[in-house]
């Protein structure tokens, strides 16, 4: 039996390849791989003494031979290939193990290669061997992952891999070479064609999978985004450094809190729950992470908060640590409590002072990246999936169009509620004072009653309040609802065809009337 061991990733190969050669196995490698394997004093060839041809082109060909790919492919029960492999005295190669430089890694490094210099780190010879081994891999073996290697062992020293193990290897071996292949496409692409005539995309599972998906009796994984254009943030580079593990729910959860912080530049804190936000506030001057955290809770809803997920832009110092253990639900008089909280990361303390005091708790941290860098958001339909860039858009166009002009205060919380509402489902309506979020409506079928859902979870905090709407206003029920509850200020994208009416209700009733120009619907 003979292999052939070429690998980026060397961890265990050493050991892989001592006990291939206690089972008997003949080896051949190539450059840095051969030289660890020799190192460990295991012996081993090199492919040119397998294929009696030099490593040509600066090392582009070594393994692109008949002898190699000859012994790979042949049909061990065909008798035409028999004949001919004897003819041209090829021998079988019965084990590929190899794995592939990390593309992208190399073209998203603090200093990316030129064109030339990456076309140089696309590999050409190990996806052919891989690729030729998965397709005959009911005589060959081909491996991929370090992983594997205690338990093919294990089968050999036991008297082989059955088909299905051998399956699952060639299953693996090809969607390692489609996530590779997908990566260079996506890079040769460039940022011009993010919607080509064929699509893939390349996914890495994190971790083991999900306690469970969307519901107990579904299953879940989380995938992380290997991509070339948008470098690892967010959710994609999260760490779990405390509690149970995640389900299907908490992920989108922890997304969309983290998201909803992040799209602030002063410090803020989030509370969601179902992905829309239920308290929120950007912070005053000299305000503490832990009075802000107060005032997100005491003014927002804390009855939907509890059992919520916690996010903050900044780092979890002890102040919001404590925090978020000793103040009460302003609500219900007991201590809160929370699924998840995600932050950027922890001041001395804080983190296994929260460890102590929260035995389930899920403490995250996750890198901030850009939060307005383009990117595609994919969404699955029975049977598809419908592809667009997500709205990260910061533009707006403030115009007011009524007659009095909101003042710096009302102008101040309509920007923030604009922020808030991007990240609500639709119809969204978001009331917003001081800084803090005070009444939200969400994902109902009219925007009138979104904003009677608003005004009821206001309440007295309604007055003086802004509102934002991520669409237009069809009707002006919706400023009248707002105008009666003591809402101030309103502002919303225009371009209704009744927008006249809009703005003679908001004058009617002294309210400032704003319109962005642009819409934010989030289905």
């Amino acid at each position: 039996m003979r292999a052939i061991l070429s690998v980026y990733d060397k961890t265990g190969i050493a050991e892989f390849a001592r006990g291939l050669h206690a089972l008997g196995w003949e080896l051949f490698s190539t450059g840095g791989t051969q030289k660890s394997i020799e190192d460990a004093g295991v012996p081993v060839a090199s492919i040119t003494s397998l294929t009696g041809s030099p490593e040509m082109l600066g090392g582009r060909v070594k393994t692109l031979h008949p002898k190699v790919h000859g012994g790979i492919l042949y049909r061990r029960d065909h008798d035409g290939d028999t004949a001919e492999t004897r003819q041209y005295g090829i021998e079988s190669i019965d084990m590929v193990v190899s794995n592939l430089y990390p593309f992208v890694q190399t073209v998203t490094r603090a200093n990316p290669p030129s064109l030339a210099e990456a076309l140089e780190e696309i590999d050409i010879g190990g996806p052919t061997m891989i690729r030729s081994a998965a397709k005959n891999h009911p005589w060959v073996i081909p491996v991929i992952d370090p992983a594997d290697y205690p338990l093919i062992l294990e089968a050999l020293g036991a008297g082989g891999l059955d088909a299905a193990h051998r399956r699952a290897l060639a299953a693996r071996a090809f969607q390692h070479v489609a996530h590779y292949d997908t990566a260079v496409a996506e890079y040769l692409r460039g940022e011009d064609d993010s919607f080509p005539e064929e699509l893939t995309v390349g996914l890495t599972r994190v971790g083991e999978t999900m306690r469970y998906g969307e519901n107990p009796h579904q299953r879940g994984a989380f995938y992380r985004l290997d991509s070339v254009r948008v470098p690892v943030a967010g959710m994609g580079g999260y760490e779990q450094h405390h509690g149970k593990g995640m389900s299907y729910t908490n992920f989108l959860d922890a997304d969309a809190a983290y998201n909803l912080v992040l799209d602030c530049d002063q410090p803020a804190v989030a509370i969601i729950k179902h992905t829309n936000p239920c308290c929120f506030a950007v912070a005053r001057e000299g305000e503490s992470l832990a009075e802000l955290y107060e005032r997100a809770l005491n003014q927002g809803d804390a009855i939907s908060a509890y059992g919520g997920i916690v996010a903050c832009n900044r780092p979890l110092d002890m102040g919001l640590a404590t925090a978020l253990r000793d103040i009460l639900s302003p609500v219900a008089g007991v201590r809160m409590f929370f699924e998840i909280v995600v932050v950027p990361g922890f001041e001395a303390g804080a983190l296994e002072y929260l460890k102590r005091k929260s035995a389930d708790l899920r403490i995250m941290s996750a890198p901030v990246g850009d939060p307005h860098r383009d990117r595609l958001e994919l969404r699955s339909v029975r049977g598809g999936v419908v592809v667009q860039d997500a709205d990260t858009s910061q533009e707006s166009r403030f115009e007011v169009t009524s007659q009095r002009r909101p003042n710096e205060l009302e102008l101040a919380d309509l920007g923030v509620a604009w922020t808030i509402c991007r990240h609500v489902k639709s119809n969204a309506i978001v009331l917003v004072k001081d800084g803090v979020m005070v009444g939200m409506g969400a994902g109902q079928p009219n925007r009138v009653e979104s904003a009677r859902l608003a005004v009821k979870s206001a309440g007295e905090r309604a007055q003086g309040a802004s509102m934002a709407s991520d669409a237009f206003f069809p009707f002006p029920d919706s400023l009248e609802v707002a105008a009666e509850a003591g809402v101030t200020a309103a502002v919303h994208p225009g371009g209704s065809i009744r927008d006249e009416d809009s703005i003679k209700a908001a004058d009617e009733r002294s309210m400032a009337l704003v319109t962005s120009g642009f819409r934010h619907f989030r289905h």
